[in-house]
């Protein structure tokens, strides 16, 4: 079971920038063009910045809907493996395109909407 949700928590985490801001699990499907605007609010994007990203959300969302059709039924541990390593791809991606400042503010964003991932995961906050 924990290996489901861990599955579950880093496919979120590789399409979902707004999941924990916004809630309602919009995450999985946001436009590649809501997630530059939400990182612009966030980082403060050039126009150029804009364009790269977009180009790199585009492709993600390409490459991962492929990845969910061939993952129908298939081995949780590759499956696992094929997500960590497509997370840290997205992730690369992106930090090339920004600059330090925007890096240090991002990678302390997505821990943030990890943190809370995790949490809704566990069935919301502890008393």
């Amino acid at each position: 079971m924990k290996k489901l949700m861990m599955i579950c928590g880093l496919m979120l985490g590789i399409a979902g920038f707004a999941q924990a801001q916004q809630g309602g699990g919009r995450g999985m499907m946001m436009k590649p063009e809501e997630r530059v605007k939400q990182l612009d609010e966030k980082l403060k994007l050039s126009d150029d910045q804009k364009t790269k990203l977009t180009s790199v959300f585009t492709e993600q969302a390409k490459s991962m809907k492929k990845m969910r059709e061939e993952m129908q039924g298939g081995d949780r541990d590759a499956m696992r493996e094929k997500i960590q390593k497509f997370r840290a791809d997205g992730d690369a991606k992106v930090s090339v395109v920004l600059n330090d400042e925007q890096k240090k503010t991002y990678e302390a964003w997505q821990k943030e909407q990890r943190a809370e991932m995790q949490k809704r995961m566990q069935g919301g906050s502890s008393n």
